[in-house]
């Protein structure tokens, strides 16, 4: 660009021309980082705007922020891209507004300010996808990714980074392949597939080389050297640190320098050269210039390393240190679709302290740690806690919430190396040590599988079955000898595990749902923050489904109508509100007002969307030409408050689809109980619309009785379970799990 712009023919003799080849010239230096000649250019063409109103300045304010955000000062860099943005809409400037959304997406992504930078990047996607500004477009793409990446949601963000690839290829961008190919290879990297990672990064140092792209270079290097530590090439990765540092060094970008020192600590840490990475992760940790993630990155780091040099209270204070940084972090973000997956990044901390912990005699301290990460937008939502800003996990009084909920606990954390169990009965708290998470959750996928077949797992005695069982509840067998109810409070993987169906040995093989009620609870806090359910409705029923097929995917259910029948006739006429076929759509849900009823039923079908689970949806009729008006999202069932004692969404899949670290499965149930719900009844799999209609009659029938929802629900499976016909399979009653009890 500098050549093009520094050869004949010279541009006409005005000065908006001249403005823009001195700031054209400005932004070429910058992303060269030559960064003297760079303020030389942009402060000519300073001296050439008369008014910053001039709709030339734009596009001078647009390469400050640039340079700003080159030289890592990215509070300037904002004001510059906001003062861009401004000038952009006042003169009808599309092309310069969605630039100016664009970088102004970078810059909030810089200062840890996610909310604002997915807000911005599809600000920016959206204005350049419908004007077909191409470049901006693959840019905002990826930027969407970064957020997400950053918010520790890496499946949608790799799905953002390969599309900005592809679309990279396609416009013969070399520069924004090579960002993309890098970017990709973090997620890559945080799946633990290296090698795919290490090729990605190699072919974008490739690219970057080509272009002469030093940004780009050091980017690579810094991810080549990432990348060489985590797969124990040490002297690899050093190389590859020192050469980033370097050249970091050079351009006088203290945070780029910040993220290769983190790495050559880590590599004095695996070399025990502790006194070398103690002095490097501290300089991370303490340098005003280090991004949140990096400072309790740098703690975390240097919590390991006192661990493994026995400093036990040194360690202590270095995982809480990383934990209430996390904390801060978290306490700004603004939406709730933000903050469900951002525990993830967390994880490993949590994880490592847990296990120092329990290795320390200190496993009552481990439980308040790990309930302290579970369910935390659930029960912010509910105004049951306030974000944080600290880490303090208080005390739980586990035993007492046992007492209260009338029931035995089994509290589950699935680590790396070891998971664990605690036990909580009204009398004590154990501590069971488990196998590692790997080894659990390859026999939680091949059960579940399993289940959602036409096998009888029991009839074919499944190794599974019997195996999780053994491994999950055998270790407690005696402390719930006595015990007829059981909440589980799951983990990872098990959040799609129904206990239920597990297989018990002895006497006789048979499921675990026979011997004990078992309830799925979010967290020891939650339940602690248990109420009475509320009178509200007197007992109404607001029931509503068998809807019109909306369209070809959503077919009609031809048993639906039966369903409602069954129980429509445990309620008085006066007690019930029916919305069926072209009456059944979200508008009647919505102007129902459900905060009225005690029950609320949903017979439909049912929507889990894996990478945004708050994009799930109940089915129903089509009430206006809008695409997708017949979509009950659970975005907008939590905008609705409850106060129902019962939801039940007799849909497939209602439970959702997707786990969120300390969040459990968040979809339809998730949403209903975040509404205000006290228990929700949600589907683990495909239901069955034959045995529905009848497992549902039992239930209602037991409810009327008088039974609590937990107990109506085991007794409604256990009809089916000891039926004599295909019922008797667990795919047809297991589906189905009670969430929430509080």
């Amino acid at each position: 660009m500098l050549a093009l712009l520094n050869s004949p023919p010279a541009p006409p003799n005005k000065p908006e021309f001249t403005i823009q080849v001195h700031a054209l010239a400005g932004l070429a230096y910058a992303h060269l980082h030559q960064f003297a000649e760079a303020g030389q250019e942009l402060e000519k063409a300073e001296q050439l705007c008369a008014a910053p109103a001039d709709p030339t300045c734009g596009e001078l304010l647009l390469a400050h922020g640039v340079l700003s955000t080159e030289r890592g000062r990215f509070i300037e860099a904002q004001r510059d891209f906001e003062q861009t943005l401004a000038s952009a809409q006042a003169h009808k400037d599309r092309f310069l507004e969605s630039t100016a959304l664009l970088n102004l997406a970078a810059a909030s992504l810089q200062q840890q300010h996610f909310d604002e930078a997915l807000d911005h990047s599809d600000a920016a996607y959206r204005l350049a996808a419908s004007l077909d500004f191409g470049e901006i477009t693959l840019n905002a793409l990826g930027n969407l990714g970064w957020a997400y990446y950053k918010l520790g949601d890496p499946e949608k963000a790799l799905g953002y980074f390969v599309d900005a690839k592809q679309r990279a290829t396609q416009l013969g961008s070399i520069i924004d392949e090579e960002v993309w190919l890098t970017t990709a290879g973090y997620v890559y990297l945080g799946l633990h597939n290296y090698a795919i990672a290490e090729q990605s990064y190699q072919q974008a140092l490739n690219l970057a080389q080509q272009i002469n792209s030093k940004e780009d270079i050091l980017n690579a290097l810094m991810s080549l050297a990432l990348v060489s530590e985590q797969t124990g090439k040490l002297e690899q990765a050093r190389q590859y640190s020192d050469r980033a540092i370097t050249m970091a060094r050079a351009d006088g970008n203290r945070l780029d320098e910040l993220y290769p020192l983190l790495v050559k600590g880590r590599v004095a840490a695996r070399l025990h050269a502790t006194a070398q990475a103690e002095q490097v992760f501290r300089e991370v940790a303490r340098d005003p210039n280090s991004d949140v993630s990096l400072k309790w990155a740098a703690e975390h780091a240097l919590a390991r390393l006192y661990d493994d040099e026995n400093q036990l209270d040194s360690a202590n204070r270095a995982y809480l240190a990383a934990l209430s940084i996390f904390e801060i972090a978290r306490s700004m973000l603004k939406h709730e679709e933000s903050a469900l997956p951002f525990l993830t990044n967390a994880a490993g901390i949590y994880d490592d302290y847990i296990q120092f912990l329990v290795a320390r005699g200190r496993p009552n301290q481990a439980l308040r740690v790990a309930d302290y990460g579970r369910a935390r937008t659930l029960t912010e939502g509910l105004g049951l806690l306030k974000k944080e800003t600290s880490f303090v996990p208080g005390p739980l009084h586990e035993q007492e919430v046992a007492r209260r909920a009338g029931s035995a606990i089994l509290y589950y954390w699935l680590g790396e190396k070891q998971s664990y169990l605690w036990a909580v009965t009204p009398q004590k708290t154990s501590l069971f040590q488990l196998r590692p998470a790997s080894e659990i959750d390859a026999a939680v996928q091949r059960y579940r599988k399993a289940l959602a077949g036409p096998q009888d797992v029991r009839a074919t005695v499944n190794y599974d079955g019997v195996a999780l069982y053994q491994m999950l509840v055998a270790p407690a067998h005696t402390m719930l000898a006595k015990q007829k109810k059981i909440l589980i409070i799951p983990h990872d993987s098990l959040n799609g595990l129904n206990f239920e169906t597990l297989l018990v040995p002895e006497p006789k093989l048979h499921y675990w749902i026979e011997d004990v009620t078992v309830g799925s609870a979010s967290s020891l806090r939650l339940l602690s923050s248990s109420r009475t359910s509320s009178d509200s409705g007197s007992g109404n029923l607001l029931l509503i489904g068998d809807p019109v097929a909306p369209s070809r995917e959503y077919g009609e259910l031809p048993k639906a109508a039966v369903e409602m029948e069954n129980i429509e006739k445990h309620f008085a006429p006066a007690h019930r509100t029916t919305y069926a076929r072209t009456r059944a759509t979200v508008s009647a849900y919505l102007a129902s007002k459900p905060e009225q009823f005690a029950y609320i039923h949903f017979v439909a079908h049912g929507t889990a969307s894996r990478l945004s689970p708050l994009d799930s949806a109940v089915i129903l009729s089509r009430s206006a030409d809008q695409a997708d008006s017949f979509k009950l999202y659970a975005r907008d069932i939590i905008r609705h408050p409850l106060h129902a004692r019962l939801v039940t969404i007799s849909t497939c899949y209602g439970a959702g689809a997707r786990a969120y670290t300390g969040e459990g499965l968040v979809g339809l149930s998730w949403a209903f109980l975040r509404a205000g719900a006290h228990n929700v009844v949600g589907a683990l799999w495909e239901v069955n619309d034959t045995s529905t209609p009848q497992l549902m009659d039992q239930f209602y029938l037991e409810l009327k009785n008088g039974r609590s929802p937990e107990v109506a629900l085991r007794t409604a499976k256990l009809s089916l379970l000891n039926s004599n016909g295909v019922f008797r399979k667990p795919f047809y009653w297991a589906p189905f799990q009670l969430y929430g009890g509080y």
